[in-house]
């Protein structure tokens, strides 16, 4: 990686840090978000007859994903005198197109980057920007490991609260595969949104839109087909 420079994969909220002492790297992430899973109380109809509410069927499994999105900044900002500036041309750049996806400070981001294959694809998206929104493909190179970020006093993702003993952070490696035939805005992908959500379609659940403050985000097959089939259709 280049001095001073890193792949973006975690929360940034405004123009502020995302370490342990300030929020965000990322506009849409929120700062060490736990999800903390869903407790649900019995019925009071259970409760009376003894049985117990359990969840069945594909609820009660944890969904497998494939696919993947993922936000970074293509804008200059820095944070503690480095520029946490990556966009795809950044990724591009570097030695055989491939780097780390560090930084990433959201309980929940972080789970889905350890959820990931070798050899998924995910869409390199760009964030906190006067157009987000596309702007080409990567795949994973590497599964997740420990994010050596969280350690380091002098970056921006430092968190003194993580022990390399018990890290808290993971990343992975992902390498450029190719830019997308056209730019897809997100303005673009919210009016598809809006349309499947009221009629039926791919992206009525896409959670650019449900859990629009993730960095790392996953796809279903039909979402990432959608998606990358708008390359080649005429903007809406």
């Amino acid at each position: 990686m280049p001095p001073k420079k890193s792949l973006r994969g975690g929360p940034v909220k405004s123009k502020q840090s995302d370490s342990p002492a300030s929020s965000g790297k990322e506009q849409e992430d929120e700062d060490f978000t736990v999800d903390v899973g869903r407790n649900k109380r019995k019925t009071p109809q259970a409760e009376k007859s003894g049985k117990k509410k359990t969840d069945t069927g594909a609820a009660a499994e944890k969904k497998v994903y494939c696919h993947w999105l993922m936000k970074s900044e293509p804008e200059s900002r820095f944070e503690n005198g480095v520029d946490m500036k990556f966009g795809i041309e950044d990724l591009k750049a570097l030695p055989k197109q491939t780097g780390c996806w560090d930084g990433v400070r959201n309980y929940q981001a972080r789970n889905f980057m350890k959820d990931m294959k070798v050899g998924q694809r995910a869409f390199f998206y760009h964030s906190n920007c006067k157009e987000p929104g596309i702007a080409g493909l990567m795949k994973i190179v590497k599964e997740a490991y420990v994010d050596h970020t969280q350690f380091d006093k002098k970056d921006a993702h430092y968190d003194p609260s993580s022990k390399p003993e018990n890290p808290k952070w993971s990343m992975v490696d992902v390498q450029f595969e190719r830019m997308t035939k056209r730019f897809i805005p997100l303005a673009e992908l919210k009016k598809y949104h809006l349309q499947h959500k009221a009629k039926g379609g791919a992206l009525k659940d896409m959670a650019l839109f449900t859990r629009a403050r993730l960095s790392v985000q996953p796809l279903t097959r039909e979402e990432f087909d959608f998606v990358l089939s708008l390359e080649e259709q005429d903007p809406i």
